[in-house]
């Protein structure tokens, strides 16, 4: 069983920063980032395949990196210029597909317990 913990996660003003991390039990082929906002549907983030490729929302293009180190098992979403609709409780997921589906598919098989992420304007 994978097991994801999400951490980093808080309150920031418009315009700022934050560095969310997910440790991961192991090696995952394929790590995304995920949010949800109650009552809305969940939306994928961005998303890392096993070659490092990735594919971003558009809504978080230019804002947001997705990056991981595989000798820590960890992954990350550098997460700047946030903005007030960025705010939302981010998830963690993996599955062991390759580089491509990693990309376009949304039905993760693991996923961690969330980490909040409030912007004010």
């Amino acid at each position: 069983q994978v097991q994801l913990v999400e951490s980093g996660g808080g309150s920031v003003q418009a315009g700022g920063s934050l560095t969310l991390s997910c440790a991961a039990s192991g090696y995952q082929y394929c790590m995304g980032w995920f949010r949800q906002v109650p009552g809305k549907k969940r939306e994928r983030v961005a998303a890392i395949g096993e070659d490092d490729s990735t594919r971003y929302a558009d809504s978080v293009k230019g804002r947001f990196t997705i990056s991981k180190d595989n000798a820590k098992n960890t992954l990350y979403l550098q997460m700047n210029n946030l903005k007030a609709e960025d705010t939302a409780m981010y998830y963690c997921a993996a599955d062991r597909w390759g580089p491509r589906l990693c990309l376009l598919q949304d039905e993760f098989t693991f996923w961690g317990h969330g980490t909040q992420v409030t912007v004010s304007s």
